[in-house]
């Protein structure tokens, strides 16, 4: 699949805004921390990956029923949901300057993931949460997401390449009174 930029101009993907928040002190300090000791961008990318990942856990997998979809939420209560956890890898990677998209899929609901730009390329990277049947690693030789679209099902990947959350996903996120509520409300399609 040829992924597409929504917006020609790479410096609309190292932009903060509401949800993305990547100047705020929460996102700056914990960024601060995992490059620390990293030797280059492609390291910190992976750190702050392996860290949204495995240390902020998908609300779904704990039981939270809090919602988060802002990067700086996400950080300070440990929380969120597929998309959520994307805009906290997001913001973290734009905080060293890593353009960095958001992108989706298309299951019975619609997913969140992003992706980075390396080597003039993008590459897909999901940091749902792994847990039994889910091993998404970080990788830019080849995608290694959470799940994969069976066309059979009428899933898909989206190909194009947000530089800000989509506003289905973030009305969806933003009018929720928490996650019970969310699922009722969560985009099936773009």
């Amino acid at each position: 699949m040829q992924l597409i930029q929504q917006n020609p101009d790479l410096s609309a993907y190292v932009a903060a805004d509401e949800a993305i928040d990547h100047h705020h002190p929460l996102v700056r300090e914990a960024a601060a921390r995992l490059a620390d000791g990293v030797t280059d961008s492609y390291d910190y990318a992976r750190a702050a990956f392996e860290f949204v990942r495995d240390t902020l856990p998908h609300s779904q997998d704990s039981g939270d029923l809090r919602v988060t979809w802002r990067a700086s939420d996400v950080l300070e209560q440990r929380t969120g949901i597929c998309y959520a956890k994307a805009h906290a890898l997001a913001a973290l990677l734009r905080a060293e300057g890593i353009p960095t998209a958001l992108c989706y899929q298309k299951f019975d609901v619609v997913h969140g993931l992003v992706a980075v730009r390396f080597d003039g390329a993008w590459h897909r990277q999901d940091p749902r949460g792994n847990k039994p049947g889910v091993d998404a690693q970080f990788s830019l030789r080849g995608e290694r997401l959470a799940f994969v679209p069976d066309p059979a099902a009428n899933e898909l990947d989206y190909p194009v390449l947000y530089a800000a959350p989509h506003p289905v996903v973030l009305d969806a996120l933003a009018a929720a009174r928490d996650r019970p509520h969310l699922w009722q409300t969560l985009p099936t399609a773009l």
